[in-house]
C-alpha cells in the first residue's frame, strides 16, 4: 500500500527513531508498503520517520541513479538498526533531494566512505564499507533515524535564503505528485 509522505515541518521528522527487534509486529507489511511508497514517490531511499513511524527502519533502491553512479548498480538494501561509522576522507558536496522537503535541492557536504552494520529483513547481521553516492544515500536516509533532515547540514546562510519555501512545504503551500501530510498541531 502506497502511504503519505510526512512532510517538512512534523514534529516526527525531528523524533530519534527506535530500534525494532524481531518480535517487530507486522514487519513485512510494513516493509512492502514502505518499498511501495517509495517506488510510487520515484525515490531511491525512504526512512520510516518519513512515513510517521519512529522506527529504525529504511530501504533504498539505488539502481535508478547507476548510469551516473556506478557504485549504485544493483544495490537494494533494507536496513534496519543501521549504524554508520564515517571512515577517512574529505566531505564532498553534491546536491541532495528529499522527499520530505519536495520541490527543494541544496548542495550538501558528506563524507564518500563509511563503513555500515545493519540488520536485514530477516535479521541478519551484515557489515560493509560503502563509497561514492551509494554511502551519501545511506547517510541521508540515516539522518531521518536520529531526527535530521538534510537542510540541517547547509550554512545559516543558506538556510536563511530557504526559510520561504521551508514554510511553504510545512504550510502545504506546493505541487506534489505523491500523497503528503502534513503536521496540523500547534507550533
Amino acid at each position: 500500500m502506497r502511504l503519505p509522505i510526512y512532510l517538512y515541518g512534523h514534529p516526527v521528522l525531528r523524533a530519534v527513531s527506535k530500534p525494532i527487534d524481531k518480535d517487530y509486529p507486522e514487519l513485512k507489511t510494513l516493509l512492502d508498503n514502505m518499498w511501495a511508497t517509495m517506488y510510487a514517490s520515484e525515490g531511491v531511499g525512504l526512512a520510516a520517520p518519513q512515513i510517521g513511524r519512529n522506527d529504525r527502519i529504511v530501504v533504498i533502491d539505488a539502481d535508478p541513479v547507476k548510469e551516473t553512479f556506478p557504485e549504485c548498480e544493483g544495490r537494494r538494501l533494507t536496513l534496519i538498526n543501521p549504524e554508520i561509522e564515517v571512515l577517512d576522507g574529505d566531505k564532498v558536496s553534491r546536491p541532495e533531494g528529499c522527499l520530505s522537503l519536495p520541490g527543494l535541492s541544496e548542495d550538501v557536504k558528506r563524507v564518500e566512505h563509511i563503513r555500515l552494520r545493519w540488520l536485514d529483513e530477516n535479521f541478519e547481521e551484515h557489515e560493509e564499507e560503502i563509497s561514492g553516492f551509494l554511502a551519501r544515500i545511506v547517510q541521508h536516509e540515516c539522518d531521518h533515524l536520529e531526527g535530521k533532515v538534510y537542510t540541517d547540514h547547509i550554512s545559516p546562510i543558506r538556510k536563511q535564503l530557504i526559510k520561504g519555501k521551508l514554510n511553504n512545504i510545512s504550510q502545504g503551500k506546493m505541487k506534489c505528485d505523491y500523497p503528503t501530510k502534513l503536521y496540523r498541531g500547534r507550533r
